[in-house]
C-alpha cells in the first residue's frame, strides 16, 4: 500500500480522488481550504478531469455539488463552519430531495475560534436536516471515511455530512492509501419530482426522510468506525471523534483501566451505547466542540449517570484536551509553571508593504473631519485595520455584513456611511447588499478593497478579479460614482480627495482601491525567476 504524510484536510481530499469523485466546489476557508488545494494540485485529479476551481460562496458551492449529484457523478463540497450558515437552504433541502450519485459534505469545525467568529458545532446541522454524520478521529479514519460516506451516501440517497475539526484538519499523519475506482457514468435523475420542491412534493421527500431515519441508526450501529476498548470498573468513557485520541493519550500516558465507547456516527446507535452504559455507574462524555451527543443521551436514557460539558466537568468553551480529561478523571496535574514575560505579546498585522495600509492611512485621514467616524466592515485580512496603529473599522460580524450594515446605518441617518470589503468577500455575498443600497438610493460609500486574491486564507483565486467595475455598474450604481484608486503613497492626497468627495455624496458611490496582494506578487517574482 502507497504511505504518505499527510494533513487531516489532505487525507480527505486524496480519500475523495479515489472515491471517484467527479467535482469538488468550495470557497476558501480555514480549516478547510487545503482540501480543495490538494485535489487542484493533484496530477491524478488533473488527468481525471476533475472539476475543482473555487466558487463564489459556500451556497453556490453546495448548489454544483447538488447539481453534480443529480446528474449521477459523485461531488465533494467542503467549507467551514460558518460556511455551511450560507449554504444552508440548499444543504436543508438536500436532505429532503435527497441525492442521485453520492454527495459528501465535509465541515470543518473550529473550536477555540482560530480563525472564526464563533465555535458553533456543525453536528447540530446533521441533527438538523436528519442526515448521517460520520466523524472521524485520525487522519487514517478520515481517508477511509470518505470512501464509507461515498458509499453511504447512494446507499441511502442522502448527503452525508463528514465533520472534523481544526486540530484533525491541520496536523499530519502517516496514511495508508486504499484501491482507487472510476468516476460514475453519467446517469441524471430519473424521478424529476423529488427534486421539485413545491409543497406537495415536499411534504412527500419530508415522510421519506422520516422513513430512513430507522435504517440510518442501524448503519450506525454496524459501523466499521466504532469500537470498544476493553476497561474494569463502574467508570466508563464515550468518546466522539478525536476526543477518542485525547481519551487513548491519557488513559496510556497515566495507565488507567478504563473501558472506552468509540462511536464516530449520527445517528447515534442507542443499543450499542445502552449495552456499554447499563453496567456502568458513570459515564464521562468525551466530545470536540457543543455537548451535542451529551444532551440527546441524557434525554435518550433518562438519569444522571453522565457527565460532560453540561455539568462542568470538562470545559464547556474552547477546544477540548488531554489536560482537560485527566483532570477531569481526577487526575493530579503538575503546576504549571508561568513563564517569564522575555519578548512582549505581539498581535497580528498587515504584511509589510500591504494595499491595505495605505487604504485605512486615506481613510483615516479623510473620515477625519467628519462628526461620526464610523467605518463597517468585513472578514478578511484586512479585519485588521481594527487593530493599531490604524484602529479605521467598527465592525466585522459576518461576510458582506459590511455592506449591509452600512445602508441599515444611513437609513438609520448616520453620516458618512462607510463600508470596507474585499474583493473576493464582494463577490462572496456583498452584490446583493449594494443592490439593496441602489434599489433604496441610499447615501453609502462603499471601499472595495481589490488586491486581486483571496489573501487570508493564501492566496486562492478571488472570482471578481477584473470584473469588479462591470458588477458595479451592473448592479446599477451611477458610473460616474464607481472611482478607481490606487492606494500608494504617492497617491495619497489624491485618494483624500476623492474618499472625501464620495463621502458627501448622498447617494451610492463605490471606490475600488486596487493593488495586488504583495504576497502574491512576491510568489509570482519566485515563480518568474
Amino acid at each position: 500500500m502507497n504511505k504518505q504524510l499527510l494533513l487531516g484536510a489532505e487525507a480527505i481530499a486524496l480519500g475523495a480522488i479515489d472515491a471517484g469523485i467527479s467535482g469538488v466546489y468550495a470557497y476558501p476557508g480555514t480549516p478547510s481550504t487545503e482540501i480543495t488545494e490538494f485535489i487542484q494540485n493533484s496530477v491524478v485529479a488533473k488527468k481525471s478531469a476533475i472539476r475543482s476551481t473555487w466558487s463564489a460562496n459556500e451556497k453556490t458551492a453546495y448548489e454544483a455539488a447538488l447539481g453534480m449529484s443529480y446528474a449521477g457523478k459523485r461531488s465533494l463540497v467542503c467549507m467551514k463552519h460558518v460556511g455551511l450558515n450560507v449554504a444552508a437552504d440548499a444543504y436543508i433541502n438536500s436532505a429532503i430531495t435527497g441525492v442521485n450519485g453520492g454527495l459528501v459534505v465535509v465541515v470543518a469545525d473550529d473550536p477555540s475560534m482560530h480563525s472564526s467568529q464563533n465555535e458553533q458545532d456543525s453536528r447540530v446541522y446533521g441533527k438538523f436536516a436528519f442526515i448521517p454524520v460520520i466523524e472521524p478521529s485520525n487522519q487514517q479514519e478520515a481517508y477511509d471515511a470518505v470512501h464509507y460516506a461515498f458509499e453511504l451516501s447512494e446507499k441511502t440517497k442522502l448527503p452525508v455530512m463528514l465533520r472534523i475539526t481544526t486540530r484533525l484538519s491541520h496536523s499530519r499523519a502517516i496514511v495508508s492509501q486504499g484501491i482507487s475506482r472510476p468516476q460514475n457514468e453519467l446517469a441524471p435523475e430519473t424521478d424529476t419530482k423529488k427534486f421539485i420542491l413545491l409543497p406537495a412534493n415536499a411534504r412527500a421527500g419530508y415522510l421519506r426522510l422520516l422513513d430512513k431515519q430507522t435504517k440510518l441508526a442501524s448503519y450506525s450501529e454496524k459501523s466499521v468506525f466504532n469500537r470498544i476498548v476493553d476497561g474494569e470498573g463502574n467508570f466508563g468513557i464515550l468518546a466522539f471523534g478525536i476526543a477518542f485520541n485525547y481519551v487513548m493519550e491519557v488513559i496510556s500516558e497515566h495507565k488507567l483501566d478504563i473501558p472506552v465507547l468509540k462511536i464516530s456516527q449520527y445517528p447515534l446507535p442507542e443499543p450499542i451505547i445502552r449495552e456499554f452504559t447499563e453496567k456502568l455507574d458513570q459515564v464521562l462524555i468525551a466530545e470536540e466542540g457543543y455537548p451535542v451527543y451529551e444532551e440527546l443521551l441524557r434525554g435518550f436514557f433518562n438519569n444522571k449517570k453522565f457527565t460532560g460539558r453540561l455539568d462542568g466537568t470538562l470545559p464547556r468553551t474552547g477546544e477540548l484536551t488531554p489536560d482537560h480529561l485527566a483532570k477531569a478523571l481526577g487526575i493530579k496535574m503538575a503546576e504549571t509553571k508561568t513563564i517569564p514575560a522575555i519578548v512582549a505579546n505581539r498581535p497580528p498585522e498587515l504584511c509589510k508593504g500591504c494595499s491595505h495600509r495605505d487604504l485605512y492611512e486615506a481613510l483615516n485621514a479623510a473620515i477625519s473631519g467628519f462628526e461620526e467616524k464610523h467605518v463597517f466592515s468585513d472578514i478578511g485580512c484586512y479585519t485588521l485595520g481594527a487593530l493599531p496603529p490604524f484602529n479605521s473599522i467598527n465592525t466585522c460580524v459576518d461576510m458582506g455584513a459590511s455592506v449591509t450594515m452600512a445602508k441599515g446605518a444611513a437609513d438609520a441617518g448616520l453620516r458618512p456611511a462607510v463600508a470596507v470589503i474585499g474583493d473576493s468577500t464582494f463577490t462572496h455575498s456583498g452584490i446583493t447588499g449594494l443592490l439593496d443600497a441602489v434599489n433604496d438610493k441610499s447615501p453609502v460609500t462603499i471601499i472595495i478593497s481589490d488586491n486581486g486574491t483571496t489573501a487570508m486564507t493564501g492566496g486562492q483565486d478571488s472570482s471578481g478579479t477584473n470584473k469588479l467595475l462591470d458588477i458595479c455598474k451592473g448592479v446599477g450604481v451611477d458610473e460616474k460614482h464607481i472611482k478607481t484608486i490606487v492606494p500608494l503613497k504617492k497617491n495619497m492626497e489624491e485618494n483624500i480627495a476623492i474618499l472625501k468627495e464620495e463621502f458627501e455624496y448622498e447617494g451610492v458611490s463605490v471606490i475600488l482601491a486596487c493593488r495586488e496582494c504583495v504576497q502574491v506578487a512576491v510568489r509570482k517574482k519566485k515563480a518568474d525567476r
